[in-house]
């Protein structure tokens, strides 16, 4: 896929060969089922090869799936009568969640009925579900969820992670996040070498934590045998820049730039909207310039960058933002078909191990190279 490719708006290939089975945990998320059936009925009028299972109770889901005309014959209906809430604990799912819609839809995937779960629901519990139903890719110590973020390269983002999965992260984790990470930019934003920085508080090589010293010369060892670029320490004002394509972290570093990141995306569009009402003339003002903000509130919306994916696990799985309504479901379903269509897992299995070798000093020749993956 070009550099240029946006993937929100990546399309399935309309013939068999193309198809793709996304499974949908159809009750996780704050706006109720409605929001996510209406978000597969949007996404399957962009992938119309996409097929779809859809998890959670018959008897709230049938009446909902009548309603979308343009879903018949494209999804199949499994019942699981029970829901993981945003306030259910994570251990208390594994140990008692098997009815649920969310272990229903990552069952799907391990049992091979589809190569990729979406979810709007917990973060936590899904992340405990994958692990215990898909397991880790061997070699994976933490995995990771990686989101990405809007940004001045060609392909309008970069690829930041972990976001969230794990608050720690040693010298290993982060060069394992890397190589995913590489490959995910790859994959999902078509950058043929990848440039891969480490979040710091600085960029000065004396600065920042030891483990990320550590991990700054694993990268440097590993970078031309795995493919990427690597940069250097990058700071928080590089996450939106065009001088890195991956960005490095832990996952509570990455939560909190991607919190404090959405947040400040809300924060100037509603000040934006007040300046323009402020007056007359800036209602006016706002009236001729209405085609450049509608594509500057396109282009930081957070719903069409709607996404995080599970990296690390013997599957795919992708987490939806929780107050997502349905523009924002369908962008999620989007990167689910692109990621499942480019064979992104096997991909990923190939860098982890790329990386397990780079760790132990074992490198590679230009012939013995992964670039491809």
């Amino acid at each position: 896929m070009p550099a240029s490719q946006d993937p929100r708006k990546l399309a399935a290939t309309p013939d068999r060969a193309g198809s793709v089975v996304i499974s949908v945990d159809a009750m996780g998320g704050d706006r109720g089922p409605a929001v996510v059936v209406a978000g597969v009925a949007l996404a399957a009028a962009a992938l119309p090869s996409a097929h779809f299972i859809l998890h959670g109770p018959e008897a709230e889901l049938a009446p909902l799936l009548a309603r979308e005309p343009g879903l018949a014959g494209r999804c199949d209906l499994r019942h699981a009568p029970e829901v993981v809430t945003m306030e259910s604990k994570p251990g208390q799912v594994m140990r008692s969640g098997q009815a649920t819609s969310m272990w229903s839809a990552i069952e799907s995937v391990r049992a091979g009925e589809a190569p990729v779960a979406v979810s709007c629901g917990n973060t936590g519990a899904m992340m405990a579900v994958a692990i215990i139903r898909l397991r880790r890719l061997p070699g994976v110590n933490r995995p990771a969820i990686a989101c990405l973020w809007p940004s001045r390269n060609p392909s309008g983002f970069n690829v930041m992670l972990d976001v969230g999965a794990d608050v720690k992260a040693d010298a290993d984790d982060l060069l394992q996040y890397a190589m995913m990470g590489a490959s995910y930019a790859r994959n999902g934003l078509g950058v043929e070498l990848p440039r891969v920085g480490l979040l710091n508080v600085g960029t000065e090589e004396h600065k920042g934590r030891p483990e990320l010293k550590v991990a700054a010369e694993l990268l440097t060892a590993a970078a031309e045998s795995g493919g990427f670029v690597y940069v250097g320490f990058v700071e928080g004002g590089d996450l939106p820049s065009d001088q890195v394509d991956v960005i490095v972290t832990d996952g509570f570093t990455g939560n909190i730039a991607l919190k404090t990141g959405e947040g400040t995306a809300k924060l100037v569009t509603a000040l934006t909207r007040e300046a323009l009402n402020s007056s007359w003339r800036a209602r006016l003002g706002g009236l001729l310039g209405l085609p450049a903000l509608r594509r500057l509130s396109a282009r930081i919306d957070p719903r069409h960058v709607n996404g995080g994916v599970f990296l690390g696990l013997n599957g795919i799985v992708v987490k939806s933002h929780g107050s997502a309504d349905a523009t924002g479901v369908a962008a999620a379903l989007r990167l689910a078909c692109q990621l499942a269509q480019s064979g992104f897992r096997e991909r990923v299995a190939a860098r982890v191990a790329l990386a397990s070798r780079s760790a132990q000093d074992a490198p590679q020749t230009g012939a013995e190279s992964e670039n491809s993956v």
